[in-house]
């Protein structure tokens, strides 16, 4: 989620292409993973997701778990470690050193983690971006060092949670005793009670997201990425980007059909079932990058520019911002604590609230790309971590 301004090159308008186009179809993906954790009044199914009241709600539920659930993280994940490299490499082209870049790409890490307080805290919405600040200042290190380097932590981070994670959710789920989580809601809650609680809580999200999903492994895949160019140039790269994205999806894919089955045909054991949803959240790295890679096709397909896909680019330049927004209108529409449609809808109907939230903020994001102003939190962004308007 890069803070930058894009730049006025012509080498990276490609680059606003595919990295904006990535950025904006990313936030809808995140808003359709999160709708449907605010459903409490329905009966668990697969992890996160409710039981489905009807046809169109197994049509939402699959589609979640092949396409949304642990794949839109991964995604992010990709493209937050692309930005650190675009971030990095913006300084170093204007004269700064290697100490002073890198003080800024921590200096932004920090900030996103105090952003992500506060929507945790005082708006209430599911944050990760406390997550991807703590993941900026763990990984920032390897932006002064060789690829060999950034490859090395890569497989060494990646194989611990091959090993770890699977295990990890086995044991969860056998002590929970069912195959769906209890919702993290409840009918009784009030903007007090949550905000008090979330007071408490908040410092433990970040080490719990990183505790049980792969962030950094995306992360690193995205810094990779970076240092070739792929989303940059993706012109020059379309055999490579084809690669990542065919075998990404297939491994996606696949990777979700085992999840797929528990319930309907397939009845594990407890710890077999989390087991298989550690495996779901490895293959979703692949996902992530799949996703990444094939924005970076389109971004070297398109030959000009529609209305829609302007819009989709200005709300990508703006993903800091309308990240906010959008958990800002789950809570608003689905939470108990406000409109309290969680309670009273089901799965494909909250599917149907996010595509409307993230609608709304493809023509607020328009408004502002036409007025050309910059998002609330990109301009705050860049107040707090630059300290003179030449950088």
């Amino acid at each position: 989620m890069s803070v930058l301004p894009p730049m006025k090159t012509a080498e990276t308008k490609k680059r606003a292409v595919s990295l904006d186009l990535a950025r904006g179809a990313m936030l809808l993906l995140i808003a359709l993973a999160h709708a449907p954790l605010y459903l409490y009044a329905l009966e668990p199914g697969i992890i996160h997701r409710v039981e489905s009241q009807n046809f169109f709600d197994q049509v939402v539920n699959l589609f979640g778990m092949f396409i949304i659930d642990n794949r839109a993280r991964p995604m992010f994940a990709v493209l937050f470690g692309y930005g650190l490299v675009l971030a990095f490499h913006s300084q170093i082209t204007k004269g700064k050193r290697e100490k002073d870049a890198l003080q800024v790409v921590r200096r932004r890490s920090w900030y996103l983690i105090v952003f992500g307080a506060v929507l945790a805290v005082i708006i209430g919405g599911q944050d990760i971006l406390m997550a991807y600040g703590i993941a900026g200042l763990l990984v920032s290190w390897l932006l002064t060092r060789e690829i060999k380097t950034l490859i090395r932590t890569f497989i060494i981070i990646t194989l611990f949670y091959i090993i770890v994670n699977p295990i990890v959710w086995g044991f969860m789920m056998q002590s929970i005793g069912d195959y769906g989580f209890p919702p993290e809601v409840l009918a009784t809650d009030t903007y007090l009670s949550t905000m008090m609680y979330s007071l408490i809580s908040f410092p433990f999200i970040p080490i719990l997201i990183h505790s049980m999903f792969p962030i950094l492994p995306s992360v690193l895949l995205g810094m990779w990425i970076a240092n070739y160019q792929l989303l940059t140039k993706p012109e020059q790269q379309l055999r490579t980007l084809s690669f990542l994205t065919t075998i990404g999806l297939a491994v996606s894919l696949l990777g979700a059909v085992p999840l797929s089955l528990i319930g309907n045909i397939w009845n594990p054991p407890f710890f077999l079932a989390g087991f298989v949803y550690g495996f779901h959240i490895l293959t979703g790295i692949a996902g992530g990058l799949a996703y990444a890679a094939l924005f970076g096709i389109m971004g070297a397909k398109v030959k000009k520019v529609g209305p829609f896909l302007r819009s989709l680019m200005a709300l990508g330049k703006r993903s800091l911002t309308f990240y906010v927004w959008n958990e800002a209108m789950l809570v608003l529409f689905l939470s108990p604590v406000a409109l309290d449609l969680g309670g009273r809808v089901s799965n494909g109907m909250a599917a149907l609230v996010a595509v409307g939230i993230w609608s709304l903020s493809l023509l607020l994001a328009t408004i502002l790309e036409r007025q050309k102003l910059n998002g609330p939190l990109e301009f705050a962004m860049r107040r707090l971590v630059y300290k003179n308007k030449n950088h």
